[in-house]
C-alpha cells in the first residue's frame, strides 16, 4: 500500500537496509517497515551450515582414492559476504534476486578440495589411507587462513574427513595383501608356538638330563666315598692283621724261646736227675741186694710190705704148693690203702 512494506528477519539472518546507496540500518533478526521504491534489502544468513563433500583424488603413487568429509562454517562478517555476493531480496522481501547464496557452499567445498588435494598428493596410497586425522587437522588450519575464506568473512566451525577409501580393485588387492600378511602372521605365530613348544620340551629334556647327570654324579660320589671307606677299612684291617701277625709271630717267638728255655731247663733237670741217679746207682752198685731191699722197705706202708711179700712168694711160686689168702686179709689190705700194690703183685703172681 503506497509502496510501504514490512520485513521481519530471523535471528540467524542479518538484514542490511540500503537507501540512496547508504546503509540505513543493519542487524540480525530485525523487523521494520520500509518504503519499497527507494529501499534495497540485503539478507545474509549468519547461522552455521554443513557442507558435505565427496570426491576422487590421486596419491603420490598414482592411485585413485575417494575422500569423504564435512565442512561446517558460518558467515561471521555479513558485510564482506554481501560485498562479494548478491544477497539482495526482491520487492517481496522474501526471495533472492540471484543464485549467489547457493553458490557459497560450492565455493567453500571447492576450497576444501584444493587444500585436500595438496595434502594428499604428497602421500603414497598406504600413508594416505591412514592419514585422515592428520589431513583433517592440516586442512582445517589452512582453510581458516585461506584468502578467499577471509575475504568472504567466513568462520570455520569444523572440518573433518570422514573416510579415505581406495577403489574396489585396489581395496581387494590391499585386502588380499593384508589377508596374506595376517595368514603369514598366523603361520609365524603357529611356528613360534611350535618352536616355543619344542624349546620348552628341549629345556625340559635338558633339565631331566641335567638331573640325571647330577644324580649319577651323586651316585658316583657315593660309590667313590664307599670305595674309599672300604679301601680305608681294608687298609686298617690289613694293618691290624699285620699287627696281629706281628704280635702272633712275636708271641710264637716268645713261646718258642720259652719252650726252648723250658726244654733246656728240663734237660738240665733231667741231666741233674740222671747224674743223681747215676751217683745213687754207683753208690749201690757194690752193695748187697738184700741191704738195698731192706733200705727200700724202710718207711713203707703195711700194704706195700705185704705186696712186696707177695712179690717174694711169686718169685718162688714153683716151690709153694698152695697159698690161701683169707678175704679178711685182702679186705684189710684194701682198706689200708695198699689196694693198688696188692693188685699189681696179685696180677704178677697170677701170671
Amino acid at each position: 500500500m503506497l509502496g510501504i512494506s514490512f520485513v521481519k528477519a530471523q535471528p540467524t539472518t542479518h538484514i542490511i537496509q540500503y537507501r540512496g546507496g547508504k546503509v540505513v540500518r543493519e542487524g540480525a533478526g530485525l523487523s521494520f517497515f520500509y518504503f519499497a521504491p527507494t529501499t534495497s534489502l540485503v539478507a545474509v544468513p549468519v547461522g552455521s551450515r554443513d557442507c558435505p563433500f565427496i570426491f576422487e583424488n590421486v596419491t603420490a603413487d598414482f592411485q585413485s582414492i575417494t575422500v569423504q568429509g564435512l565442512v561446517t562454517y558460518r558467515i561471521s562478517h555479513p558485510a564482506n559476504a554481501a560485498g562479494l555476493l548478491d544477497y539482495s531480496l526482491k520487492t517481496d522481501g522474501k526471495t533472492y534476486e540471484s543464485d549467489d547464496p547457493e553458490k557459497l557452499p560450492e565455493r567453500v567445498v571447492a576450497t576444501a578440495k584444493v587444500l585436500i588435494q595438496q595434502a594428499i598428493r604428497a602421500l603414497p596410497l598406504r600413508d594416505a589411507l591412514r592419514a585422515a586425522d592428520e589431513v583433517s587437522e592440516r586442512v582445517g588450519r589452512q582453510f581458516s587462513t585461506h584468502p578467499e575464506v577471509t575475504a568472504l568473512g567466513l568462520e570455520l566451525l569444523g572440518f573433518s574427513i570422514l573416510a579415505i577409501k581406495p577403489t574396489t580393485e585396489t581395496a581387494r588387492a590391499l585386502e588380499a595383501e593384508a589377508r596374506e600378511a595376517i595368514l603369514k602372521a598366523a603361520d609365524d605365530a603357529i611356528f613360534e608356538r611350535r618352536n616355543s613348544s619344542v624349546d620348552g620340551e628341549r629345556r625340559i629334556r635338558e633339565n631331566e638330563l641335567s638331573t640325571e647327570v647330577a644324580v649319577e654324579q651323586k651316585k658316583r660320589q657315593i660309590r667313590e666315598t664307599q670305595m674309599e671307606a672300604e679301601a680305608s677299612f681294608r687298609r686298617k684291617k690289613h694293618e691290624l692283621e699285620k699287627a696281629d701277625m706281628a704280635a702272633s709271630i712275636h708271641l710264637e717267638e716268645e713261646r718258642k724261646a720259652f719252650v726252648e728255655k723250658k726244654a733246656a731247663n728240663v734237660r738240665t733237670l733231667a741231666e741233674a736227675d740222671a747224674h743223681r741217679v747215676e751217683a745213687v746207682v754207683e753208690a749201690f752198685r757194690n752193695a748187697d741186694p738184700r741191704i738195698v731191699q731192706v733200705l727200700a722197705a724202710a718207711g713203707m706202708e703195711p700194704g706195700q710190705l705185704i705186696a712186696q711179700a707177695f712179690g717174694g712168694i711169686a718169685e718162688r711160686a714153683e716151690k709153694i704148693g698152695e697159698l690161701n689168702v683169707s678175704p679178711d686179709l685182702l679186705n684189710s689190705l684194701l682198706l689200708s690203702g695198699g689196694k693198688h700194690e696188692v693188685a699189681k703183685e696179685t696180677a704178677r703172681v697170677t701170671r
